[in-house]
């Protein structure tokens, strides 16, 4: 128990058994690392941990109890703040041994992710407060247009000559995204269902092919795509670097893979419920399969997290097949003369 001694954690000292009672639960261990560096209140924590208000409340209410956490209240909210300053020097023991095991889970790096992001926009709405006009139009225009048209419009940076693999493209939505900017999409999806919901998505875009095939034997030519797009379909498959193989394959020398997928996560129910096989992937994992491959420009970026989005965080990651090499121009007769 890294040198630390049960006799002295323990034996006699009722009030750490209670302690270790408190921490049982992984949960109130989470949100007492949230709450190590920074006060939250009870919003802010149901977003992090992606847990409902009665849940959050009564694990706080049990390291309220246990002297664990502190409160104070400002205006109509409680800020929450762990209370390191008042716990017991075997409770600091305990809770130095639990944060070092809690530290390994995956769950963790899911909360830091969004508490990053919860913290940002909190700064956001301080900064607001103090703006001039002109900072307050940002707000402004987040109300009549939404957090994110920027994204939809930068896609008109697209190559109007290129040809687009949406593979596992599922019912459409990234192919009805890029099809007004490029010369052609190729959808591709195994489920029959899926590509018939594309259909009707996409059915005003004349310049959508939609294919039915498996992506570990793409129904497209060598080096017949400039651009290939795996969004959120590596998790589904038994084996992902032969859909990333085949993606190379249908590239054309020098053109783009992307991957959008998941993080490691521990929704084990994602296996149940939707047929995940993978619960998310390392940077590490994308990084290693890509080198196999030949790939150069490897690129791996985690998505700035959704604190609406109930799901895992994400990432991007791109990379792209060598330029051929070019053979050299002979010399002209008269030069070599």
């Amino acid at each position: 128990m890294n040198g630390l001694s049960v006799s002295r954690l323990a034996i006699g000292t009722a009030s750490v058994f209670d302690s270790m009672s408190t921490l049982r639960e992984p949960l109130r261990c989470r949100i007492l690392l949230l709450l190590e560096g920074q006060e939250l209140t009870v919003s802010e924590l149901c977003a992090v941990l992606q847990m409902p208000q009665s849940s959050v409340s009564r694990h706080l209410k049990a390291l309220d109890e246990g002297g664990w956490v502190a409160a104070r209240r400002e205006g109509t909210s409680r800020m929450y703040m762990a209370n390191a300053a008042a716990l017991s020097g075997s409770d600091r023991e305990l809770w130095a041994l639990v944060r070092e095991q809690i530290l390994a889970s995956a769950a963790v790096d899911q909360d830091r992710q969004r508490l990053a992001s919860i913290l940002a926009q909190r700064l956001s709405r301080s900064q607001e407060f103090f703006a001039s006009a002109a900072d307050r139009w940002s707000v402004v225009r987040s109300e009549l247009f939404g957090r994110r048209f920027d994204l939809e419009g930068l896609v008109g940076l697209l190559d109007a000559r290129w040809i687009v693999g949406d593979l596992g493209c599922g019912t459409g939505q990234t192919s009805s995204t890029l099809a007004p900017w490029v010369h052609r999409v190729i959808a591709v999806d195994e489920s029959e269902a899926m590509l018939e919901a594309a259909r009707s998505r996409l059915r005003e875009m004349q310049n959508v092919d939609l294919r039915r095939g498996r992506l570990e034997a793409l129904p497209v030519g060598d080096g017949e795509l400039d651009v290939a797009i795996l969004m959120l379909v590596l998790h589904h498959l038994a084996e992902p670097q032969l859909a990333l193989g085949e993606a190379v394959r249908a590239l054309k020398p020098g053109g783009r893979l992307l991957v959008v997928d998941m993080l490691p996560h521990q929704r084990e129910e994602y296996r149940r419920q939707m047929g995940h096989l993978w619960l998310g992937f390392t940077e590490g994992q994308i990084k290693g399969w890509f080198e196999e491959l030949g790939l150069k420009a490897v690129r791996f970026h985690p998505l700035p997290a959704d604190p609406d989005a109930a799901g895992p965080a994400l990432f991007a990651a791109s990379a792209r097949p060598p330029l051929r090499e070019t053979m050299p121009i002979p010399e002209p007769a008269a030069i070599r003369a």
